[in-house]
């Protein structure tokens, strides 16, 4: 990486954390002002009523900076405006949209049920079909390449649904894991942490730039949302989260890599699947509940605890997913 790369990458990162920090100094008072507060599940435990209206829509806080520090460097040339940035950028304000639609409805409805589940599916569809329709537009591949196993699959239109699947899926198991403090805040770091490099060792600069200020605005966003929380990121955050996560996964062509970098936020959708399964076939549970984090809250263990070991196993994850980014 030369020099004047690695001076991007670092003021992408500060600029982020520095414009999170001040727009949740500004936001959080604004949010409790008007009683924008979380309605917590009747299923959780004690220590979850507890939360019970702290400020949410929390996701503004990372999204509004990352989306405003991007268009102040296109403007200043330090990036370039590119079709896989504008579609990015589409991407993460299309999902923080419809997440934000959905904290709407739940804080008016003053219950924990915003947009129903087809609602918000049929919105992530429209999306994700446009997404697939611009990057058809630019000319994108439509195989499955995986160099160092050795796989080069062309799927024709198939591709498509594997793209629509990939996008979905990731937008909900981010929001399957925002479940407790500073759980999918940090993970999605470590995740773009190496979605950055990744990039940026492929040549895709200007992906690797915007996730370097989304790194940098989720590490001030941690500042108020680590235990205890001050504020959750609710939808708002979360669907951004997992679909930008997969759209620069699919335009850099790391699909694959994804799976590593994400592995916490499969795993932990994996367990709901498997719980709905187990009980329909077995007619009991396989987890005491479920996502995976709350099975261990029902072992007792604390919640600050269950953080740091998921945000540990995900970190030795990413470092993997890098190696097996950068070389497939």
């Amino acid at each position: 990486m030369g020099i004047l790369l690695l001076t991007k990458s670092v003021f992408a990162v500060m600029i982020g954390f520095l414009a999170a920090i001040i727009f949740g100094l500004v936001l959080i008072p604004i949010l409790r002002r008007h009683k924008i507060g979380q309605r917590i599940s009747i299923f959780v435990g004690e220590n979850h009523r507890k939360k019970e209206g702290t400020p949410t829509m929390g996701g503004l806080i990372f999204v509004l900076p990352t989306i405003l520090a991007t268009i102040l460097l296109i403007l200043t040339r330090k990036i370039d405006l590119t079709p896989n940035l504008l579609i990015i950028l589409f991407v993460f304000s299309s999902y923080s949209f419809i997440g934000f639609l959905d904290d709407f409805l739940s804080i008016k409805k003053k219950n924990n049920e915003g947009l129903t589940t087809y609602q918000k599916l049929f919105l992530q569809l429209i999306v994700a079909l446009v997404f697939f329709y611009l990057y058809m537009q630019k000319g994108g591949q439509t195989a499955l390449v995986v160099k160092t196993l050795g796989i080069n699959i062309e799927m024709g239109w198939f591709y498509g649904v594997f793209l629509l699947f990939i996008l979905i899926g990731a937008s909900n198991a981010v929001n399957l894991t925002d479940g407790l403090d500073g759980l999918a805040g940090g993970l999605s770091a470590i995740a773009f942490i190496a979605f950055s490099l990744i990039s940026l060792a492929v040549g895709f600069e200007e992906v690797g730039i915007f996730s370097f200020i989304l790194t940098g605005a989720l590490f001030g966003f941690l500042i108020f949302n680590t235990h205890p929380a001050k504020i959750f990121m609710g939808d708002t955050g979360s669907l951004a989260l997992g679909a930008v996560m997969a759209a620069v996964a699919i335009l850099t062509h790391r699909e694959v890599t994804l799976l590593v970098v994400a592995s916490i936020f499969v795993i932990e959708t994996l367990s709901v699947i498997l719980q709905v399964i187990w009980l329909r076939l077995f007619k009991r549970k396989l987890f005491l509940m479920t996502p995976l984090h709350h099975h261990f809250e029902k072992l007792g263990w604390q919640e600050t605890d269950i953080v740091k070991l998921f945000w540990v196993v995900g970190l030795i994850l990413t470092m993997s997913g890098i190696f097996f980014g950068v070389w497939l």
